[in-house]
């Protein structure tokens, strides 16, 4: 069992900065691929950002590539998003998530995750 913790949402305006962090339990970190999503209102889930247990390749969603930034950290059992030159559209709960099965294919959708953090609320102002 992995629990997931993210922290760092808050209320930025329009092309502001927040790094969001997400800490895991367990001693296999290294060994999950692991993504952000977000939902906001009255929409579903989507992909933001993912990177692989092996090499730490990036993948983004074509909204976010060049201004979010997904790293991780295994000596510290945590991922971050760097989310720069926010817009208002961004607004939403950010979800970390962990996928377990060691796959060498990295998930984009959210059934290919097997354990999710509470979220954190990200709100941008216009």
């Amino acid at each position: 069992q992995v629990q997931l913790v993210e922290s760092g949402g808050g209320l930025v305006q329009a092309g502001g900065s927040l790094r969001l962090s997400c800490a895991a339990s367990g001693r296999t970190f290294s060994s999950y691929n692991m993504g952000w999503f977000r939902q906001a209102p009255g929409k579903e889930r989507e992909f933001v950002a993912a990177i692989s247990r092996s090499y730490g390749i990036t993948y983004y969603a074509d909204s976010v590539k060049g201004r979010f930034t997904i790293s991780r950290d295994n000596a510290k059992n945590t991922v971050y998003l760097q989310m720069n030159s926010l817009k208002p559209e961004d607004t939403a709960v950010y979800y970390c998530a962990a996928d377990q099965t060691r796959g060498v294919v990295v998930p984009k959708a959210p059934d290919g995750y097997d354990y999710w953090g509470q979220g954190t609320q990200v709100t941008v102002s216009s």
